[in-house]
């Protein structure tokens, strides 16, 4: 579809933002909506600054969310829907919304968890000292802090619906002007807190939050999230990965984290640093197994390529195969999705 590019690239923008042609955007869907333009328009850094510019936020009127995005975006998917019929915008939406729903939506709700959770962190250290007194303070913010966030219109994060309307749709022309522009927005009835886009976004292949060195995404003001393809880790953690060793791995007693250690670290290189012994041959190769503590044990077929590279040697590779393998054979045939009786290769490649 010849919008998808361009709506990938909005999705995953870093940088400032055009201020002048977001604002621009502003007062179009305001007018769009039949209301005045705000007289105020509120920049911050961060979604994390956008929900305490909200919360302070004086003569604003009331918010008018429902009037500038909810309504317009509610009425033009039934227009479309009806002209395109539900065959039609099935496959508009499959070509479309779809490619990019799953990332952003994700991506949202991650940047939505790292803010209530670090206001609910500084909500807690200011109450006091004692654990229950941290606890309920850092709920009671956690929530309230998600109750403004879920108010946010999501700027470049609206990408995968927009994408649907593109060409299609005048009315959201100003939301999509604003999405092209800017991060975050809170609209009210005298003015729009509104948020700058980041500065470093790193995923993986899959369009996880994803890097080994760094904060995966961050904002201008220091506001950012680590993670090791997809999952939150602190960014202590991630200082130390560097310096890892197999002891350290072992002794981890979070099991998430230390999954995270053996895939930075390598599979292969564990086994071959730590004591790991193989406990069974055959013709397919060597299996190995450690076993490690509240977790499943790590299990990997060690198998050889019989096609010879250029150097005449043969190179070999680490497969990782469930804990319940038995046999090197067992573990192969999974691979290819069948059972150790069922595989039975001509030749191994």
């Amino acid at each position: 579809m010849q919008y998808m590019d361009k709506w990938r690239a909005v999705a995953a923008a870093t940088g400032p933002a055009d201020r002048a042609a977001a604002e621009d955007g502003l007062r179009l869907a305001y007018r769009a909506a039949g209301l005045a333009a705000p007289a105020r328009f509120v920049w911050v850094d961060s979604p994390k600054a956008a929900v305490t510019a909200v919360r302070s936020l004086a003569d604003a009127g009331r918010s008018v969310r429902d009037e500038v995005r909810t309504v317009p975006w509610a009425e033009e998917r039934r227009r479309v829907h009806d002209d395109l019929g539900p065959a039609g915008w099935t496959e508009l939406w499959g070509r479309s919304g779809a490619l990019l729903w799953d990332t952003t939506r994700a991506l949202a709700e991650r940047i939505r968890t790292g803010v209530a959770d670090a206001l609910a962190e500084e909500a807690a250290a200011l109450e006091g000292q004692l654990d229950g007194e941290h606890t309920e303070a850092a709920d009671e913010e956690r929530k309230a802090v998600r109750m403004v966030l879920l108010d946010a219109v999501l700027g470049q994060h609206d990408a995968a619906w927009l994408a649907a309307f593109d060409g299609r749709s005048d009315r959201l022309a100003g939301l999509a002007r604003v999405a092209e522009h800017a991060g975050w927005w809170w609209p009210f009835e005298k003015a729009v807190v509104i948020c700058e886009r980041p500065v470093e976004l790193h995923r993986d292949e899959a369009g996880r939050l994803d890097r080994g060195d760094g904060p995966a995404l961050a904002f201008p003001d220091g506001f950012a999230l680590h993670a090791w393809r997809g999952m939150p880790v602190p960014a202590e953690f991630l200082a130390g990965l560097a310096s890892l060793t197999p002891e350290r791995i072992r002794i981890e007693e979070n099991a998430e984290l230390r999954r995270v250690m053996l895939e930075f670290y390598g599979y292969e290189r564990y086994l071959t640093e730590s004591d790991a012994r193989p406990v069974h041959r055959d013709e397919t190769g060597v299996l190995w197994r450690i076993a490690l503590a509240d977790d499943e044990d790590v299990t990997m077929v060690e198998v050889v390529n019989s096609t010879p590279e250029p150097d005449g040697t043969h190179k070999t590779y680490w497969l990782r195969v469930p804990p319940t393998a038995r046999t090197a054979k067992e573990g192969v045939a999974w691979t290819f999705g069948l059972d150790a009786e069922a595989y039975a290769p001509v030749r191994q490649t």
